[in-house]
């Protein structure tokens, strides 16, 4: 087991850590999320639970938030910035949460570094340590900056959530075989707020295996991506608790066409039941998605202590 693998399975601890801290926020404003990586797919997934909670949000990439925020949401003053980072070093997202805060609005650092650069350029942080060991790859952190995400907006997250998705990853491991592993490309479809989690299962899939992945809104697929779906195609559906059934004949089209689906949720060639709604399926789904990808790297010989072209804090010149 690497380091990678070791703290993926070793995160349970801080999200007990994160469950105990009263994060919500109730200022009367508009809620902007803004990240840049793994912390944009955050972003993306805060927004959608935000909105369905009823608060008005949206998610922008760090860079686009600092260049042209006018093009996503031109009241300053209105406005509440949730800037995310793991490091707290991220130079967009610290560029985007300074110029934001010099413009009028209000900024919350949420990462797991309470003493970084991003912290100091808040007006609030949200913040909770995450695995000492965790490296270059974003699991452990990832997962608790969801979670501190979803109780800044009020959601309850029950306690029972952390046994769930460790139970989640144990089956997905389990279940998993060369017929999945060695497909070489993988489609992760999610709807909702479990847009943002299929595009982070994607992206981790191929920062750890160097594979090519695509995350897409399920119904979307149909519209010209599936006419890539053959038998080197393994899809993994996340699947909506309002949308099941049109995502359930989706699924029956890829598997015709060749795929393999590993259904969370809902049926596949793997099957996996989810504990949560989908006011938490995103939660409970992250760390079975981080284990997906280091699995699939392993089966290519791929170390994701020191995956290729990746550092662990982005810094621009």
């Amino acid at each position: 087991m690497n380091t990678t693998e070791k703290v993926i399975r070793e995160q349970f601890p801080f999200w007990e850590k994160a469950l105990s801290l009263n994060t919500t926020t109730t200022r009367d404003a508009v809620l902007v999320y803004v990240g840049c990586g793994t912390s944009y797919y955050l972003a993306m997934s805060l927004a959608a639970y935000a909105n369905g909670a009823g608060r008005r949000a949206i998610a922008v990439p760090g860079a686009e938030w600092l260049n042209r925020a006018a093009f996503f949401w031109p009241d300053w003053k209105n406005t509440h910035v949730v800037a995310i980072s793991r490091s707290g070093e991220t130079t967009e997202t610290v560029a985007a949460a300074r110029n934001s805060q010099a413009n009028g609005a209000f900024v919350t650092a949420l990462t797991v570094e309470a003493d970084s650069s991003l912290a100091k350029a808040a007006d609030a942080v949200v913040a909770s340590a995450t695995h000492a060991e965790e490296g270059i790859v974003m699991t452990a952190s990832a997962s608790l900056m969801l979670l501190l995400g979803l109780q800044m907006i009020g959601s309850h997250i029950p306690a029972s959530i952390v046994s769930s998705a460790k139970v989640l990853a144990e089956k997905l491991d389990a279940a998993l075989d060369k017929n999945v592993l060695r497909r070489n490309h993988f489609v992760f479809l999610g709807g909702g707020p479990l847009f943002g989690i299929a595009s982070e299962g994607a992206l981790k899939l191929m920062e750890m295996s160097q594979v090519l992945t695509q995350p897409f809104h399920p119904l979307e697929y149909r519209h010209g991506p599936i006419s890539l779906v053959d038998e080197n195609t393994a899809a993994v559906m996340l699947y909506s608790t309002d949308q099941k059934d049109a995502e359930t004949k989706l699924v029956d089209e890829l598997r015709d066409k060749g795929a393999v689906v590993i259904g969370i949720g809902g049926p596949g060639d793997i099957e996996l039941a989810v504990d949560f709604d989908l006011s938490l399926a995103g939660l409970a789904l992250l760390p079975a998605l981080q284990i997906l990808g280091e699995r699939v790297a392993q089966s290519r010989g791929i170390d994701t202590v020191e995956p290729r072209h990746l550092t662990k804090v982005v810094k621009l010149a």
